[in-house]
Parts: structure tokens; sequence; C-alpha cells
């Protein structure tokens, strides 16, 4: 790991209402883009930075975009229901990709968790990444959130409360490492639009199914990439919280890309 490039630069991008957003690149300028999106509560570091995973792909020539979503990390973080929209996460990262000058076939898209659902979201509204990865999610998490959003809504309006090392408290401790913004998290819980299964089905870019062996938080990856009519599935070790911490997760991710 020593000779990976593992120096990160800040950049600003407008979102899809001009708020101001925050994106961060390794890897030489000159590299094939590929944007990797992060997960509920994380940011851009603690994702793809922190682990090595970014480096990972750095140091195989690639150009890595990881933007902070809205409500993250060094992005905007509105108090006021109006910074947010049905889509917006997609609609920021679609600006961010026409904002960097990227045409179809251009770079490659991928995330985890809450970012693989972008991703996806992403994909039926028009982008055209070379290839693609939705990691940490699977088929039910993407046609219905409803669950994961009511214990995701549980957990920020209890903080303080929670009973100690229920899957709430866990949450909320990742919450606290991050720095999240509780105010503009729970704002943000409204606006994760349902995909249709017919939209999946018509996505025929080869895409990256890459799961935690132990992860059912989001439903079956393997049922996704069933569903996926150009799909590639992967398993690593750990479920939803740790595998996105080991090596192997990396390992993969630079595989594919």
């Amino acid at each position: 790991m020593a000779d990976f490039p593992t120096e990160t630069t800040l950049h600003s991008f407008a979102g899809a209402d001009g708020a101001p957003m925050a994106w961060h690149g390794m890897g030489p300028e000159d590299g094939r883009p590929v944007i990797l999106i992060h997960g509920l509560f994380s940011n851009a570091q603690t994702n793809w930075v922190r682990y090595g995973h970014a480096a990972k792909l750095a140091a195989k020539g690639r150009r890595v975009i990881m933007p902070d979503l809205r409500a993250h990390g060094q992005s905007a973080k509105p108090h006021d229901p109006s910074g947010y929209s049905s889509d917006i996460l997609a609609d920021d990262n679609l600006a961010l990709i026409e904002q960097l000058g990227f045409g179809p076939g251009d770079y490659d898209l991928g995330g985890y968790s809450l970012g693989g659902r972008t991703t996806a979201r992403m994909l039926v509204r028009g982008a055209r990444p070379g290839k693609a990865m939705l990691a940490g999610m699977g088929l039910e998490g993407l046609l219905d959130l409803g669950g994961r959003v009511s214990f995701f809504r549980k957990v920020l309006e209890g903080i303080g409360t929670h009973q100690k090392f229920s899957p709430e408290w866990m949450a909320e401790g990742f919450l606290r490492t991050t720095g999240g913004d509780a105010k503009a998290l729970l704002l943000l819980l409204d606006n994760f639009p349902r995909i249709q299964r017919a939209s999946l089905t018509e996505l025929s870019l080869p895409i990256l199914v890459l799961t935690g062996s132990e992860d059912q938080d989001n439903g079956s990856a393997r049922a996704l990439a069933a569903l996926l009519p150009n799909a590639g599935y992967v398993e690593v070790p750990g479920n939803h919280m740790s595998a996105v911490t080991l090596p192997d997760m990396g390992d993969a991710i630079a595989d594919w890309f």
C-alpha cells in the first residue's frame, strides 16, 4: 500500500439547484475517470479513501472522483425542505457529470449502499457510463426502500436514547464518526424514489453487483444480479458495515474497473 497514490484533492461543483457541493479526487488527472458514490451517513473519505479502495484504483491509473452526497461530508446540508426534491441525489450527480464534461462511455460509475441506489437511479435516468457497479445493494432495496427509511428515521429521531449495542445505537455511533447532520439527513430521507423493476431489466451495460457474504440489509444482491441483463456477481467477506472496511472490497472494485 505504501506505493499507492493516496493524496486526495478537494473540488467544488454546483448541485442540481445550485447548492455548493464537493467532490474528492485521487489518481492521475489524465486517467480514465471512475465516479464512486458513498452510502448513507458516510462520506467519500470514509467509504473510499480510509480503507484504501480508491488508492487501488489510482494505482491502476484511474482518476477516482468521489462526491460527497447532499447532507453529507463537505457538501451542502440544507435545513429547509426546499433544499430537497424527490430525486435530488441523482440530480446532483448527473449535474456533476455534466459539469465535468463527460459524455456517454467517457467514465465509469458505482456506489455503495445508498450510493449504489443513487447509481441505479442515475442509470435509469439516462447516465451512460462504460461500466457500473452496485455494491451493498439488493433488489428489494431498489424496488422499495420503505423499511430501511423507517429504520434510519428511528435512528435520527432517537439520537441519545438508543439501547446500547442495538442496531440503532450502532448506526448512531457511525453517524457520530462521520460528523453527520441529523436534521439535514432527516429531510433527505423523504426523497428516495422507488425504482421500477422494468427499468432495471432495460439496463444493458455491464454492471457489477458486489456484496458482503453476510449482507442482507438491502435485500438480495443475488436476485438483483439475476434481474439485470448484463451483470457480474461477486461476494466478499463481511456484512453491510464490515465489508466496506476490508481489503477484499477494494480488490473487487479495482478488478472490475
